[in-house]
């Protein structure tokens, strides 16, 4: 394989380079310097010897002198010192910055309490180098130079930059020009930053520098994931294989320069705007599906462009992060099906987990998931249902919602003022009012059917979140504009996924036949409105026959109809008709005639129902963001697993300086205090370093730990904080700029999987060591982590490969001690693991197996209950894998018995 350059430091950490030219300017500066510098270290010293003497007169060295009265002669020695001290300081300052110019070493070191004097030093020195540099020479000679095999390692000193700003003239710049495609394979920003920058996640550096600027074809770059050949982009300082060309050239004569522009024939480039202009007559999103969605405006080679790979989260942040309520949703089915996959998990393989854009969206959920949010939901509707049923009041009509971190809100028809506690009424009963804190107070015991399970969300305000009731419309919901497929793929996943819903159906016309895979029990996708219209009509119902059966107990299947092919004139006719007197909700895309309400997706992202006087940022779900949910689905229903990666041995089992703890609650050795409310930032630092051994350059550090985005200044100054907190020794950088724990820092992860690994190759220690590796387990993986952070861990291996080696372990050494005649043994090697890995059903297998061994059969029927009970109160469902069922039928014939005795008591 080729050798890449690693990449270099970004953003205040990179040094200034030399311009191919001095101007006449550069030239006066630099000998103005080279006259102030003399005159700083040669002529100051040599004044102070000739007027006033040395640094340490003969009135200071008399100790008499300093304990009697002090006189004018001792103040002015004292001052002379002083001088001498300042120029010593000055000296040295410039000696630093005259090393660190000639040997190129990057960063200066600093010298202590010299801020500003070692800033006028830099300036200074720099100027001067920049006169008797030739800057010319420099790309070539950087460009013939190889990688080093092994970069030196120094320790990180990340400060305010002292760096050569004399020298940053910016004559010349670095661009890339996008290749024309091999085949069906299109080059890609994360190929593009791989290539030049070293690591594909920096490609947001590439984005950020090139958005909206003009190319030479005359479009502009607007996404991420699509760029074209003959592109000219502008490249970071640090970027290897590309062209250095004047900072002003045009970017058209940069591609005459250097071409590789890949033509589009004159007859594709009028088949695209026959298109359009077809499409754009029957209305885009008539026929489109959600992978078709945002590719208007492309050229006709692009379609096959495969989409950036993994780190490209900001985008999907930006959808999926800011759908909360379908977030928090499609996580907890997504536990689900981990919990299922745990079940067929087998010794010495883990999971498959997502990669890509899959992992990418769960990291964008877990970012913006609000659990609270839907449990407020959830649990304040249904106690609204359960009081108004005890009154034998029929609920209202609740035609929109509005959810805030401080209030829920309905908004209801016809008004009234009397809702039961705790909910109140506002605006003379229109709207009923939930506070967030007594909706957290809210049990969920004793509590009734869903009365609203068409609530779902269209997007968001400046206060919260706004959803509308799909069955209030009592007609038809046109949804319109160039965005309907992604609108309506957002509605769905979010209805097929919520939690105020008790029994759902969601029919697809024309899309999504791939989301199946998310909630297939709940979503089904037909092709045209004529295969389900006969059905839809045989099963319409009573809207008030539906409302008062869900608040009693009785609750019927809600039925929504997302179409996006647009309904005939006839069919339109009969939807109109059974949506006014069915309970479903219809929502169809097209221009279709007497809809009650109209959603209308505006290009910039906006809806509006102008019925009802809402206009939000619209919740969609475009192409590629759903492409990501359905491989990420996809993903956790794979049964297969993945091998475990071996681990890197340690060089010993002696105590670290720094030991960080990961296999329970977090918790650091070794460190000082740090100030408040800076703790957990920091530690999630050294937690995501100490999980990537091989460096992390800073710029992909700030995407992991601020993936909204976040200022260098703010990520250079954390950086920097933590630097000093660890001490040199334990915070390096290697000559890429990346960033690593030094071997004086250690996990209990790393212990832990050294332990296991020794216990291969000694079978005679192997269950002492094993019992060692357990002991270290304290709790959940990173318990007590703060709520909104780590969501990275969804994109690495390590919660996958943490339970899976636990579980493993322990099953090893019950296997071990049942062997030894030793099942007490056995049992506490299983519910060591059982603290972190509480999911995985073969640990209870051998639990039930080790305990049975012990010949209690008390004690196997309390562990028996314990697995039932969690089993049927799990919050992600499931009950218990068939495998376990079976293995307790076999251990205690009796346990449904005394299951259904318990119940019933």
């Amino acid at each position: 394989m080729p050798t890449r350059e690693p990449a270099r430091p970004q953003g205040r950490h990179t040094s200034a380079r030399m311009p191919a030219r001095r101007s006449a300017g550069d030239v006066v500066a630099g000998l103005a310097a080279l006259v102030v510098l003399v005159a700083l270290v040669g002529g100051v010293p040599y004044a102070l010897l000739t007027f006033v003497g040395p640094p340490l007169r003969p009135e200071l060295l008399d100790l008499e002198t300093l304990t009697s009265r002090v006189g004018p002669s001792t103040i002015v020695a004292v001052l002379v010192l002083l001088v001498w001290l300042a120029w010593f300081q000055l000296f040295a300052c410039v000696l630093v910055e005259v090393y660190a110019g000639v040997r190129r070493v990057g960063m200066p070191a600093r010298v202590p309490f010299s801020g500003g004097t070692q800033a006028l030093a830099n300036k200074l020195v720099g100027a001067v180098l920049l006169l008797f540099t030739t800057g010319a020479m420099l790309a070539p000679i950087a460009k013939l130079t190889p990688t080093p095999a092994a970069p030196p390692v120094t320790a990180v000193a990340y400060s305010a930059p002292i760096v050569e700003k004399a020298m940053e003239t910016n004559k010349t710049k670095k661009v890339y020009v996008v290749q024309p495609p091999h085949g069906r394979h299109h080059e890609s920003l994360w190929e593009i930053a791989e290539k030049c920058l070293g690591d594909g996640r920096r490609y947001p550096e590439i984005y950020r520098l090139n958005q909206a600027k003009v190319q030479p074809d005359g479009t502009r770059l607007k996404m991420a994931d699509l760029i074209r050949p003959g592109w000219v982009l502008d490249m970071p300082d640090d970027a290897r294989n590309v062209h250095i060309v004047p900072v002003d050239q045009p970017r058209g004569e940069t591609l005459r320069d250097h071409p590789g522009r890949a033509q589009v024939p004159d007859h594709l480039e009028k088949k695209k705007d026959d298109v359009e202009r077809k499409t754009q007559k029957k209305g885009e999103a008539k026929h489109r599906l959600p992978e078709q969605q945002d590719q208007r405006r492309q050229e006709p080679e692009q379609q096959e462009q495969p989409i950036v790979r993994e780190s490209q989260g900001d985008d999907l942040v930006e959808y999926l992060a800011a759908a909360s309520l379908a977030a928090a949703g499609l996580l907890l089915v997504l536990a689900r099906r981990r919990r299922e996959q745990l079940w067929s998990r087998v010794f010495g393989r883990r999971i498959a987990r997502p990669r890509g854009d899959a992992a990418e969206a769960e990291v964008a959920l877990r970012l913006g998931g609000d659990a609270p949010g839907a449990r407020i939901l959830d649990i304040g509707l249904r106690l609204l249902g359960t009081e108004l049923a005890a009154q034998h009041r029929t609920p209202p009509i609740v035609y929109a919602a509005h959810l805030s971190p401080r209030t829920l809100d309905l908004w209801v028809h016809p008004p009234d003022p009397d809702p039961p506690a705790p909910w109140t009424a506002e605006d003379g009963g229109q709207v009923w009012r939930l506070p967030a804190h007594e909706g957290r107070l809210l049990a969920e015991n004793q509590l009734g059917g869903a009365p609203y399970p068409g609530l779902v969300s269209i997007g968001t305000n400046v206060h919260g979140r706004v959803l509308i009731d799909l069955e209030a419309a009592q007609g038809l919901i046109n949804v319109r504009g160039t965005q309907t497929t992604a609108a309506l793929a957002a509605l769905a996943v979010e209805l097929a996924t919520n939690r105020w819903s008790d029994r759902m159906r969601v029919t697809l016309v024309g899309f999504g036949e791939e989301l199946t895979a998310i909630a297939p029990d709940r979503i089904r996708a037909v092709g045209s409105l004529a295969e389900v219209l006969p059905e839809l009509e045989a099963a319409a119902a009573p809207r008030r026959e539906v409302l008062t059966g869900r608040i009693s107990g009785s609750p019927r299947d809600a039925h929504y109809l997302l179409s996006a092919v647009a309904p005939t004139h006839e069919e339109a006719r009969r939807l109109a008709l059974l949506a006014r007197r069915d309970t479903a909700g219809y929502v169809v895309a097209g221009d279709v005639p007497h809809a009650t309400w109209t959603l209308e997706i505006s290009d910039d992202g906006k809806a509006k129902i102008a019925e009802l006087g809402f206009e939000v940022d619209a919740q969609l779900l475009p192409r590629r963001h759903y492409r990501a949910l359905v491989d990420l689905f996809r993903t956790a229903g794979r049964l297969d697993g993945e091998a475990i990666p071996e681990a890197e041995p340690l060089p010993g089992l002696h105590p670290p300086a720094v030991e960080i703890r990961v296999l329970g609650p977090i918790e650091l050795l070794g460190l000082g205090p740090l100030e408040e409310g800076r703790l957990a930032l920091a530690t999630e630092l050294l937690i995501y370093l100490a999980t990537h051994p091989g460096g992390v350059h800073p710029v992909v550090l700030g995407g992991v730990l601020w993936p909204r985005g976040v200022q260098d200044m703010v990520r250079d100054a954390t950086i920097a904080r933590v630097a000093e907190w660890l001490g040199p020794r334990h915070l390096l950088t290697d000559g890429a700029g990346r960033l690593r724990l030094g071997p004086g820092v250690r996990t209990d992860w790393a212990l832990f999987r050294e332990l296991v690994r020794r216990s291969h190759v000694d079978p005679m220690a192997r269950a002492v060591l094993l019992e060692k590796a357990l002991g270290l387990v304290r709790g959940p993986l990173l318990a007590g982590r703060p709520p909104g952070r780590y969501a990275w861990l969804a994109a690495e291996d390590l919660e996958y490969d943490v339970a899976a080696e636990v579980a493993d372990a322990a099953h090893q050494l019950c296997e071990i001690r049942l062997a030894q005649d030793q099942p007490d043994a056995a049992v506490a090697a299983v519910r060591a693991a059982l603290l972190l890995a509480a999911d995985d059903e073969g640990l209870w297998r051998d639990l039930l197996r080790a305990t049975h061994a012990t010949e209690d059969v008390v004690r196997l029927r309390a562990v028996v209950e314990g697995l039932t009970r969690r089993a049927a109160s799990h919050p992600y469902g499931g009950g218990m894998a068939p495998e376990t069922e079976a293995l307790i039928e076999e251990l205690l014939p009796t346990w449904r018995i005394h299951v259904v005795r318990e119940s019933s008591a």
